[in-house]
Formats: structure tokens, sequence, C-alpha cells
């Protein structure tokens, strides 16, 4: 099921985002921190169970610099983006839009990237949609999920070209042409979702491998002193199951560690763990 379910769900919303504010009837009052959860430990757990994580699809929770918002997909009639603000220590429900490539934040929280596009917070939204151009906005690329680092460099998937990862630096200020990573991160099946730490210290991405818990597993590789990027490490059983693990990304304040879980038929959730693991796994 998750092997597909990433690009068609890509595939069918198009539409721009809109700035309508949307009402909260389907919500309670969550208050405080990270949506108002009790945070995890080191044994993943659905995030925000039967509010956020219920039947259907809730995937690719994300908070942007800040915490004081939250985004996350559901499945209705079309993929929709539902984004929450932290007003008065209520979260409030603020924006609804159709997705047009998975969400991601610049590490300075001025930019929203979808895949090949992005937009800009301008005041208290977002400009409109806006092309990454020519060098990523190739028909042949199927970029589902694009991660930045403060250096701005960007680590990208790609379903088109039997599911690849590929990096672009910046050099003096100019962007480079994306290049594919080596086999450390390119290795196994359906490898997909790259997310890059902001100091460029570590990669997390999820792929299909043997020696893993059943179909794809949450891998981690640390940036070695020569540059490199040392052998890929599964994250553990605390952290994958045999179902489907993928779409990583971690809190801005580096202490979770947010993912999907896909156990079939339909149903997707939001999990979370607590990011010392990845210290834990930096010793290996």
């Amino acid at each position: 099921m998750k092997k597909t379910l990433p690009a068609i769900i890509f595939l069918a919303s198009t539409l721009m985002m809109s700035s309508i504010s949307y009402s909260q009837d389907d919500f309670p009052i969550l208050k405080g921190p990270y949506m108002g959860q009790n945070p995890p430990g080191l044994v993943a757990e659905p995030f925000a169970p039967g509010i956020i994580s219920k039947d259907g699809w809730q995937l690719e929770g994300v908070f942007p610099p800040g915490m004081k918002e939250f985004y996350f997909t559901s499945n209705r009639k079309k993929a929709t983006v539902t984004g929450f603000r932290l007003q008065n220590n209520i979260w409030q429900k603020y924006i609804e839009f159709p997705r047009t490539g998975e969400v991601t934040f610049s590490p300075d929280g001025k930019r929203m990237h979808m895949a090949k596009g992005y937009k800009d917070r301008v005041g208290d939204g977002w400009s409109e949609r806006k092309s990454l151009g020519p060098m990523f906005d190739r028909k042949d690329w199927g970029i589902m999920r694009l991660s930045a680092s403060a250096k701005g460099t960007y680590v990208f998937d790609d379903y088109k070209s039997n599911d690849k990862i590929r990096i672009s630096t910046l050099k003096d200020g100019i962007r480079q042409v994306p290049k594919e990573m080596g086999p450390v991160v390119n290795t196994g099946k359906w490898t997909a979702h790259p997310f890059i730490a902001p100091d460029e210290s570590y990669l997390i991405w999820d792929s299909e491998r043997e020696g893993g818990y059943g179909d794809t597993d949450l891998y981690i590789s640390f940036k070695q002193k020569d540059g490199s990027w040392g052998p890929a490490i599964n994250m553990g059983d605390k952290v994958n199951s045999d179902k489907a693990d993928f779409y990583a990304s971690v809190t801005p304040d580096g202490k979770y560690i947010l993912f999907n879980r896909n156990f079939g038929e339909g149903n997707i959730d939001i999990y979370w763990v607590d990011a010392q693991i990845i210290e834990t796994l930096r010793t290996k």
C-alpha cells in the first residue's frame, strides 16, 4: 500500500494554496506545546491519537521553526493539508489547501517547500506558489519531498527514476546541479522522503532493505569528518515495525521525530518518538 500511495497523492493534488480560515469543528480545544500532546519516550507512539491520528490517512505531520504551527495531510475528496497555529496557548485551525507536494520548511522558517515548488512567508501568511526553476521542474523527475539545510543544500526523492534520492548544494551562492547520492542511501527499494538535519550532520530516509523489519524502515546516516556519509543505520525496533514506516522529520527544537506508519487498508497514522535515539545511534 505504501509503495504507491505517495505518488498517487502527489499527482492527485495540483491546485494552489488558499489563505482562507476554516472551522475548528472537527477538532477539540488543544492547549500547550506539541498540539497539546504528552511527549513520547524512546518507543514510538501515535501522535494525537483520535484527534490527528485516526481512521483514514493522516500523514506528513510537521512543525515549522518556532513550533507555533503544525501541518498534516489527510484524505478528504482530495489530499488536503491542514494547518494549525498556537494563539494564546490554544491551537487554532487556520488554513486548508490542496496538497501540491509534501510540506517541509527551511530551517529559518521563511520558506515552505512543496516538492518542486515553494512559498515564502509574507506577513502572517504565504506568497503564491513558485517554481524552483528548470533545474528541478523536470517532467521526468517525480519529486515528492524536498528537504533543505541551513546551508541551502537540497535533498529530494524521485519516484520516476527508480526511487532515487538526489542532493544539490550551493557553491559561492550558485545552485549546483543535483547529483544522485551514493549507495549508502540509494540501496534497496522504495527509497524516498529524505530529511536532512539543518546542520547537515545526519540524513534520515526510508527504504525497504534486507535485514529490515518488514516493509519500509527508517534509516539514518551521519556525515563523517571527511564530508562523506557514513553507513546506513536502521533506526531500530523502537521506531520501525513490520508495517511501512516512512516520512520522518525532526522537530525544529531537536526533541522529537515525527513519521508515518501505514497499517494498510487506507489507514495511515502519524507517530512520534524521542529524538534522543539519534544520539544513541550516532555512537554506533
